[in-house]
């Protein structure tokens, strides 16, 4: 387990096994997610152009209106919301 320490001004430094598990270098930035138990999360941040191509060929299908519109009313019926 990696520890840091919080300075005075409330900065830390990430540890090398860290920054070296998130694949951080000088001037990347990095997200904090709080989670549910006071948990937190720490990820790189990519900026939306970096996700350009990330889905390509992953499949020939292209989903219809009808299609995406059923697929969230049957995902909001298996979380218990009301559908329309």
């Amino acid at each position: 387990m990696q520890e840091s320490t919080v300075t005075i001004k409330g900065q830390t430094t990430l540890p090398r096994d860290v920054r070296q598990a998130l694949g951080l270098h000088p001037g990347d930035r990095v997200r904090y997610m709080i989670l549910d138990g006071g948990e937190v999360r720490i990820v790189r941040s990519r900026p939306v152009m970096a996700l350009a191509g990330l889905l390509e060929g992953r499949s020939p299908h292209r989903a219809t209106l009808e299609e995406i519109e059923e697929a969230i009313a049957e995902g909001a019926a298996e979380d218990g919301m009301p559908t329309r």
